[in-house]
């Protein structure tokens, strides 16, 4: 039987009785592969990854890493024999070295690995050229966590923990280095784990996403699934991508709903006909059609740049977010009547 490149077995992650998260089980499969850690602040995101690292201590249940047990009830393997990396969401770099001397510390910890990654490359791609002779107190929060970034991925880890890596980071460039990061991570097989705040980007960096809520790990699964197959309504609530509406099953593949009627669809779970459910109505789930006569009023439009998502009111006051392409000619104002197409199909029907 293959064994998983990092195993976590039923371990309570905690840093105190208010700050933990419990029995997380987890597998990452493959070297090289990225997963995303999501969860409000103050969850216990963090203290996972300092737990992997080897600065807290579990009281039970087991981390394996490449087939070797680092921390168990009785087994701790010290930070400096584990070959994982941190990089913290704050500054952590020496303040005593300038940028690059801190950069330069990381590609010395495992000079014989053979993963091709030069320290112009790295300077180069988190945009820190300009700053590299500086020290950590003249540069600003967003340049020293990119540089916290560049010493962690230099040292050629087995194991990269990310806390928040580009929380800090001008959103002009942002996307760019995400790109980049990935690519690197990717190529150079680095097994990596991403605590981040932001759903787009642990959807775009992340082979899984694990949502944290309520001390619990709620769901583990690809990014995908995550957001079109959320298992609970506190997941829908904090991914915030949609909302839960009123709706009774009326056939195998149909349900009905007071204000926008008959929504037909491939249920995910099977619920009896008459059954009273919850329905997961996301933006991109109804079509906008000027000529239809089921017409609902808008409320408000946010511009996305691709899209606009307009909220439209219902005769029961429900407030529905639909998403509707920028380039679409006739751009609806605020209390104006927005048409819904019927009939209305959902590709897959998601209740609770």
């Amino acid at each position: 039987m293959a064994q998983n490149f990092l195993e976590i077995e039923n371990v309570t992650f905690a840093a105190s009785d208010k700050n933990k998260v419990n029995n997380v089980s987890l597998n990452i499969e493959n070297e090289g592969d990225i997963i995303c850690l999501l969860g409000p602040s103050g969850i216990g995101k963090t203290t996972i990854l300092r737990t992997i690292a080897g600065l807290e201590k579990i009281q039970s249940g087991r981390i394996s890493l490449k087939n070797k047990t680092i921390s168990s009830k009785d087994v701790h393997v010290e930070p400096e024999n584990r070959n994982i990396s941190l990089a913290f969401q704050d500054n952590s770099l020496f303040p005593h070295y300038n940028v690059l001397q801190n950069i330069e510390f990381g590609a010395e910890r495992n000079i014989k690995k053979k993963k091709n990654l030069t320290i112009n490359e790295v300077i180069k791609f988190l945009h820190l050229d300009h700053v590299k002779d500086k020290f950590p107190h003249q540069i600003s929060s967003g340049e020293a966590q990119r540089a916290a970034l560049a010493r962690a991925l230099l040292s050629k880890p087995d194991l990269l923990l990310l806390d928040e890596p580009l929380s800090n980071v001008d959103q002009s460039f942002k996307e760019e280095i995400q790109v980049k990061l990935k690519q690197v991570l990717t190529d150079l097989k680095i097994t990596t784990i991403i605590v981040t705040h932001d759903s787009y980007e642990a959807f775009y960096l992340g082979s899984k996403c694990g949502i944290i809520l309520d001390s619990q790990l709620k769901q583990y699964d690809d990014p995908y699934n995550v957001y079109h197959f959320p298992n609970s309504v506190e997941v829908v609530n904090f991914l915030n991508r949609g909302i839960l509406i009123p709706a009774k099953v009326t056939g195998e593949n149909s349900l009905e709903n007071e204000d926008l009627g008959t929504i037909n669809g491939n249920f995910t779970k099977h619920y009896p006909k008459g059954s009273d459910v919850q329905l997961l109505l996301q933006p991109e789930d109804l079509e906008h059609d000027d000529q239809s006569n089921l017409k609902l009023e808008v409320v408000d439009r946010k511009f996305r740049g691709t899209n606009f998502i307009y909220t439209l009111k219902t005769g029961n006051d429900l407030l529905i977010p639909v998403f509707v392409h920028s380039h679409h000619m006739h751009q609806h104002e605020v209390d104006e009547k927005f048409g819904i197409k019927r009939p209305i199909n959902i590709d897959h029907i998601v209740c609770f």
